[in-house]
This record gives structure tokens, sequence and C-alpha cells, in this order.
């Protein structure tokens, strides 16, 4: 253990000393996936309520499609599968970015994260208090304002013990990076037991890892809810 440790800490952690690896690359993935997801997540959920069977249904559709299909044939079909169409190879722009792994790694996560995602907010959204859209009303606050100052405030608040969920389990599915050759942690593991056949432990830091980075994860989720929805715990 203190042999592969002492040759393999470096690449477990950040560097192989020529690219970037191991939590380094994993939390890269986790950030830039998530932060894409949430983004366009917010137009889509409100999107996603919409009265409007138009706006709806499109959304509806690509929640089911990626909620119902596995991370790992998503990102087999941005990683190979898009680039294999003759007209993507064609486009320069289209080319360029399906050629790179970490695009591909990047798109499959952000697209997958983005659908559950959605689906939390639209909920959130769905369950607010009829009461407190019908004040907001009362103060003159319609349309975008509404969802602006009102609704989506109180829905992302309302969505976080759901949405940390989804945070680690994007984090427990960046393991999947490594079928696009990106070298995450679980990628450095994989060539450290290949390289050591020292299985158990190769594979053991990489679970300290990934359990280290999720307390670390859920702890700062808890402080969040402590702080972003003390207003429904019990009266004092």
């Amino acid at each position: 253990m203190i042999e592969l440790l002492q040759e393999y800490w470096r690449p477990f952690l950040y560097s192989d000393g020529v690219n970037v690896t191991g939590l380094a690359m994993t939390l890269w993935l986790l950030s830039a996936a998530l932060l894409i997801g949430f983004v366009v997540s917010i137009p889509l959920s409100i999107a996603r309520v919409s009265p409007k069977f138009y706006v709806r249904w499109p959304v509806q559709f690509y929640t089911y499609l990626f909620r119902g299909t596995p991370l790992y044939i998503q990102l087999l079909i941005c990683y190979t599968g898009i680039y294999s169409i003759a007209a993507v190879r064609a486009q320069p722009l289209l080319d360029s970015f399906f050629r790179d792994a970490m695009n591909c790694t990047i798109l499959a996560f952000a697209l997958n994260t983005c659908a559950y995602t959605t689906e939390i907010f639209a909920g959130a959204i769905r369950s607010m208090n009829h009461g407190e859209v019908e004040a907001a009303k009362a103060y003159g606050l319609t349309g975008w304002k509404l969802y602006a100052y009102v609704i989506m405030p109180s829905a992302l608040r309302r969505s976080l013990p759901y949405y940390s969920n989804e945070v680690i389990l994007m984090l427990h599915s960046t393991t999947v990076a490594f079928t696009a050759t990106v070298p995450d942690v679980l990628k450095v593991a994989r060539d450290a037991n290949s390289a050591t056949f020292l299985t158990f432990q190769s594979f053991g830091i990489a679970a300290l890892i990934y359990l280290t980075v999720t307390f670390a994860l859920v702890g700062l989720f808890r402080l969040a809810e402590r702080r972003w929805l003390a207003f429904l715990g019990p009266a004092h």
C-alpha cells in the first residue's frame, strides 16, 4: 500500500506530470456538468410546468429520454456514436468538438444531470404554496418577475435536499468517464492495478477518495439547508 501511494499519489490526486488526472479531473467533470446542467435546467423546469402542451411536451420527452437510459450508453453515443455520422465530421466545428473526449464526456454528463435537475426543480415549483404565489401577484409581480423574485428562489431552496442527492449520484456517475479515456480517479486506479496487480489497494484508494468527497459534499449541503431552509423548521 505504501509503495503504491508513493508511486501513484500524484496521479490519484491531480497530475501524472503531463495531464490533469485523478481527483482534480473528477472534480472538474463534476463541476462543469453540474454548472451547465443547473443553468439549463432552470428555464427547462419552468417550461416543464407550463400549461401549454407544445412547451411542456418537448421538455418532458427530453427528461424521460435521459432518465430512462443509462448514462454509460449516453456517453458512448456522445463519444463514438455522434462522431461516426458523416455529416458531423463534415462540419469543422462539430468535428473538432466531438473528436475531444473531454467535450463528449462533459456533454453527456451535463445532459444527464440536467434532465434529473429539471424534474427536481419542476416538482418544487408544482409543490409551492398557492398562497405564496397569490401574495406575490397581489404586490403586482407577474410574468418573469414572478418567477425571478418569488417562484424560482423558493423552489431552489426547497429543492436543496433532493438536489444534494443528484450531486452525489453525479459524482459517482463520473466513474464511467474512463470509457472515453478521460483520466479520472477510476482510470488512475485501473492503471495502477494493471501495473502493480495490487487490486484491493488500487481500488480501495479510489473508494476512499470518492467517500471523502461524498462526505464533504454532504456536509456542505447540510450547512446550506440549515441556512436556507431554516424557515421550514418549527417556530420558537
